[in-house]
């Protein structure tokens, strides 16, 4: 079993981490650990967790070290990983927070803190001032409650102290993450510290990434196998695929790890990458999501052993979201479709359609309505996403199939139930409200033609033959 070496474990810290949860824990400490090791340098990393005590207190009980197990079908591979020198729970310590940031020591901030922790609005990329959380934030003398609190707050700090240029890095599935990112914090600057704009232009460097790697949630079950495997209880364990990949944009004003030594991409433009992850991947994963859970199927590998299933999303690849790809030179797209379909069909990771389908709302743009739209608006084939989409605002009318309540997880759970309620089972009335929510499916003159016919379509079959017989029937 690989152990951290010394190198990792005598570096120093030079990254800071917001959204310490088990994606980061399994990706970009494992580039990380892997780039010291080939290259060293000082990049041991300090996690923030924004939202519970619970990793904080779980990481440093075990002096910050945990497993990672690689898991599929004849394979099982495990390592314990170093890369993290100490754990912070933001609300405890949130002056802490902003001085790492600030700290001459710190050259890169990464953030995996999910869609909906950019305080966005998905439809236009704007900062959502009206938020309770943002009208907070934007008055620097409160302490900061988003992630966008922090970061102003600490590149404040830092230009203050005269402690020179820094990387701020998205790691979120965001198209275009990194112009997303840089856009909001010069936002919120303009609002909160307009003085430092100027310097934030000049030494802060957003690049645009691209992340993949599927890491469910980690259950009983997993941390029972992984401590099996290790010989001692890790409470902290991680099980996730042998497949990872990371693309970052060539696009820095600090130092920085090695992370190409470590088998990252360091590329002109991620651009194309990161289009045909979110829709090929991220599309898929919350069509099998939607779809799956409203047909019975709690996990992914559950609803892609029906082989009706797993055509359809291969079709749904092929003929619907391919089409809208620029496919990068030389790479080999059949290929990586094959790999997802095996990806997905991974029983050893047995990863819910449940978390996959969590904040719909702020996923649904750039994972399927931009499949729908460029296919509606050039006349191509869209029945697949289409029944996706009907696939989302079912789910999130909180009643499965079988007539058993949904936990929907979502940001706007009660405005979509609510537009569910006053339709009172209307198909017609269901589709015209959801599509009347700009701040998703965009401003009405935006939404291609036809649109509501589609969705209204596709969501009266639902209702009428249920999920699967849908799939059966398309296939």
């Amino acid at each position: 079993m690989q152990k951290p070496s010394d190198t990792v474990l005598n570096a120093g810290v030079g990254i800071v981490h917001l959204g310490l949860g088990a994606f980061h824990r399994a990706h970009q400490a494992i580039y990380t650990e892997d780039a010291m090791d080939a290259s060293g340098g000082n990049w041991r990393i300090v996690g923030v967790s924004m939202r519970g005590a619970g990793v904080r207190d779980g990481m440093q009980a075990q002096d910050c070290l945990y497993s990672v197990t690689e898991r599929a079908d004849g394979f099982e591979d495990a390592r314990i990983v170093g890369a993290l020198a100490d754990v912070l729970f933001a609300p405890e310590d949130p002056a802490k927070v902003v001085e790492l940031i600030a700290s001459p020591k710190i050259h890169v901030v990464t953030l995996t803190v999910t869609e909906k922790g950019y305080s966005h609005d998905p439809a236009t990329g704007a900062l959502m001032i009206q938020l309770p959380e943002i009208i907070n934030d934007l008055d620097l003398r409160n302490a900061p409650k988003t992630a966008l609190g922090y970061v102003v707050r600490g590149l404040k700090a830092r230009f203050e102290a005269g402690n020179g240029p820094i990387n701020m890095i998205s790691c979120d599935n965001l198209p275009d993450n990194g112009r997303i990112f840089e856009g909001l914090a010069l936002e919120f600057c303009q609002h909160a510290a307009p003085g430092i704009v100027g310097w934030v232009k000049e030494n802060v460097a957003f690049p645009c990434t691209m992340v993949d790697r599927i890491v469910p949630a980690t259950t009983d079950d997993a941390l029972d196998a992984s401590s099996t495997a290790l010989g001692t209880r890790d409470e902290m364990a991680i099980q996730t695929e042998p497949f990872k990949q990371w693309v970052i944009e060539d696009k820095f004003t600090a130092p920085r790890p090695k992370w190409e030594k470590a088998g990252a991409q360091i590329v002109k433009d991620v651009a194309a990458y990161e289009a045909m992850k979110l829709r090929l991947l991220n599309g898929s994963h919350s069509t099998v999501a939607y779809l799956g859970y409203l047909g019975g199927h709690k996990t992914v590998s559950d609803a892609m052993a029906v082989p009706e299933f797993k055509s359809f999303v291969r079709q749904l690849m092929d003929e619907e979201v391919t089409p809208t790809l620029d496919i990068p030179e030389g790479f080999d797209v059949t290929k990586y479709k094959d790999d997802l379909l095996g990806r997905f069909s991974n029983p050893t990771l047995a990863h819910k359609t449940w978390q996959i389908a969590m904040d719909g709302s702020q996923k649904l743009p750039q994972r399927l309505l931009g499949t729908l739209y460029q296919n509606m608006k050039a006349g191509k084939s869209n029945a697949a996403a289409g029944l996706a989409v009907a696939g989302w605002i079912q789910y999130v009318g909180g009643v499965d199939e079988q007539g058993d309540v949904i936990d929907v997880s979502d940001p706007y759970a009660d405005e979509l139930a609510e537009v569910h309620k006053q339709a009172d089972g209307d198909v017609g009335k269901i589709v015209d409200g959801f599509l009347a929510i700009e701040k998703i499916f965009g401003p009405m003159e935006d939404q291609p033609k036809g649109l509501d016919f589609v969705l209204i379509d596709a969501l009266d079959q639902l209702c009428r033959d249920g999920a699967m017989q849908c799939i059966v029937n398309y296939c």
